[in-house]
């Protein structure tokens, strides 16, 4: 117990701040008193309402269940035609606006496919430590892991690969002994 407690039996007992103790200052670098005019969790330390009408609602809403909030935050929202808001709105992105069917359509015949997903298909038993090696180095996965990935082919390598590093890998392993897709 600080020598600075005024009040030791009410303040420290509790573990609520006492009126004056010392504390650490790092502007400083040197211990200085601080002074709380009031406890941690206090509730009745909250500046009042200066309205006697609005701190009577205020009363009474603190008193409800938490049933009781929900069904006042629902009328509330009726009575005041508050649309419901989605939780999920800031997650989703923003709609892009409608064009038209005959241009849509058409830009999937113009564009090039760029980015592919590699499948192993399969691969030579005589091939298998290279092929688990060559995986192993391609994905980044431990050598155990790369050999259950081996294993349990046919399997997806990678996803949303450029068309040039998907054919290099494709070559790669196909001249261990594994065949492998671009999709």
């Amino acid at each position: 117990m600080p020598a600075t407690c005024r009040l030791p039996a009410r303040c420290c007992a509790f573990r609520t701040p006492c009126s004056t103790r010392k504390a650490w200052s790092p502007n400083t670098s040197r211990w200085r008193r601080v002074t709380w005019s009031t406890r941690w969790q206090s509730t009745g330390t909250a500046a009042a309402p200066s309205n006697p009408k609005i701190a009577g609602i205020v009363d009474e809403i603190s008193r409800l269940t938490l049933l009781e909030t929900a069904d006042l935050v629902s009328t509330l929202k009726t009575r005041l035609n508050i649309p419901d808001m989605p939780t999920f709105a800031a997650a989703a992105p923003a709609a892009p606006a409608a064009a038209p069917v005959e241009e849509e359509e058409a830009a999937p015949a113009q564009q090039e496919k760029t980015l592919f997903n590699l499948k192993l298909q399969s691969f030579e038993a005589t091939a298998k430590p290279k092929v688990i090696k060559e995986i192993k180095s391609l994905l980044g996965l431990s050598l155990v892991d790369s050999k259950k990935f081996v294993e349990s082919a046919p399997k997806m390598m990678k996803e949303g690969v450029p068309k040039e590093e998907a054919e290099k890998m494709v070559e790669t392993l196909k001249a261990l002994g594994a065949v492998a897709v671009m999709e």
